[in-house]
């Protein structure tokens, strides 16, 4: 009978299995780093004046090891996935997703948390989740799923385990992975997200991000905050992906030269100018941001009103030192500081309100993902009443930021990983040997 089949049982567990093990790595990511955090923060209560040194050594450090041995590892990790679903050749495949290039990523990334980098893990997860899926497209397991099929789900997956969110990693699939191609529905990345989620919530139980925040919006009064909201996220989170794709290209005069011609050294000026930032802020700005934005939501604790512009500079400096760094978790945090100062102008509403239509706002600005956005913010904050607010905000901050910044910022970065892993393929492909020439008479 079809449904006693052991090849169909066999394909089934196979794919079950890795999406199991890669929601494993996920979650000892996710450990890793709460830990590394910690060890950070212990050492700045010690000595504040010790980030002049870490910072700097780490940073250095961090883009050599990059650079030297795992040159596929640096950025966020979410280019690198993009650019691996758009190939073909396996050769290339392989410079942007591999089991060895996932586990890099992960020490890297949290070697950047504990260096006090504004890094997230939550973009180097999805290329991890990507690379653990990949495995499969091997010859003998080809007819498991496509190559492309796998990495999508793959990605999704690592959205899934590292914020708990398995809505958020099947839009996220469909709307960044899938951006120039048609999604096919098939059970290859529900059975992905489902399973990797299934592991989170057995070994880290049902928690969400940033706890549970019980706002809400009063109406018609409300339709102004998520306008401003809106239109002030889109514009600035466009303006911040310009500057990152700008970046990426490389910087002007000296300072540009300087990066090319002595990146290491480059990165450790990136590492001093986070510590600075960090003296100058308290440590504010240390880290993913994630434990100022929780603050700030339950009202424990306010960001200050220097907190936006402070938290986009370090997460510009992670990014321009070419570290292993994500962007995602930071870029939440940014939204909060946004949130924080359009509060004061806002007193009429609950300032989480404010917070969470910011964070949503800003993501969706600078991502141009509007549904994965609000929906990674919703469940991020098990907040429903909050469904619509932030679905409009998202919408309106997505419409802003596309008048400013009319590329995506991650497939624009996918392009240029495209090339360099094209690059490489080349480089190392075998040449024919030269032909003998018959000597003259």
């Amino acid at each position: 009978m079809p449904w006693l089949s052991i090849r169909r049982w066999r394909r089934r567990i196979l794919l079950v299995g890795t999406a199991l093990l890669a929601g494993f790595i996920a979650i000892v990511f996710a450990i890793g780093a709460e830990i590394v955090i910690d060890t950070h923060r212990s050492m700045m209560q010690v000595s504040p004046w010790l980030s002049l040194l870490i910072a700097p050594a780490g940073f250095a450090f961090l883009a050599w090891i990059a650079q030297r041995f795992f040159p596929g590892t640096q950025g966020s990790g979410i280019p690198q996935a993009i650019a691996a679903s758009l190939v073909d050749d396996p050769r290339v495949r392989h410079k942007l997703l591999s089991l060895r290039l996932a586990i890099a990523k992960v020490v890297l990334t949290l070697g950047g948390l504990l260096a006090g980098g504004s890094v997230g893990r939550e973009g180097p997860t999805v290329q991890v989740g990507a690379s653990v899926m990949h495995m499969l497209a091997g010859r003998k397991t080809r007819w498991i799923a496509s190559s492309r099929d796998l990495i999508v789900a793959g990605s999704g997956a690592g959205i899934a385990a590292a914020f708990n969110t398995p809505l958020g990693g099947i839009m996220f699939a469909i709307e960044e992975m899938c951006r120039h191609r048609p999604f096919r529905a098939n059970s290859t990345t529900l059975i992905a997200v489902i399973f990797a989620g299934l592991m989170s919530l057995g070994v880290l139980g049902n928690y969400t991000y940033f706890g549970r925040t019980p706002s809400s919006l009063t109406w018609p009064a409300g339709l102004w905050p998520l306008l401003m909201c809106g239109a002030a996220g889109g514009v600035l989170g466009g303006l911040f992906s310009r500057l990152l794709i700008a970046s990426s290209r490389g910087l002007p005069g000296s300072i540009g030269q300087f990066a090319r011609v002595r990146p290491i050294a480059f990165a450790a000026a990136c590492g001093l100018g986070t510590a600075l930032v960090g003296l100058a802020t308290g440590g504010l700005t240390y880290g993913t941001g994630y434990a100022e934005s929780k603050a700030a939501l339950e009202g424990v604790a306010d960001l200050p009103a220097y907190f936006l512009i402070a938290k986009m500079l370090v997460i510009w400096l992670a990014f321009l030192s070419r570290i292993p760094a994500g962007i995602f978790a930071p870029a939440l945090a940014v939204g909060a500081g946004l949130g924080a100062d359009l509060a004061l102008i806002l007193p009429g509403e609950q300032s989480s309100t404010i917070l969470v239509l910011g964070m949503v706002a800003f993501l969706a600005g600078m991502t141009q993902t509007p549904i994965t956005s609000f929906v990674i913010v919703m469940e991020m904050t098990a907040n429903h009443e909050m469904l619509l607010p932030l679905m409009a905000t998202a919408v309106v901050a997505h419409g802003f930021s596309k008048s400013v910044a009319p590329i995506p910022l991650y497939h624009a970065l996918s392009f240029a990983a495209l090339r360099h892993a094209e690059s490489q393929a080349r480089d190392e492909s075998p040449r024919p040997p030269p032909r003998a020439v018959a000597p003259e008479r």
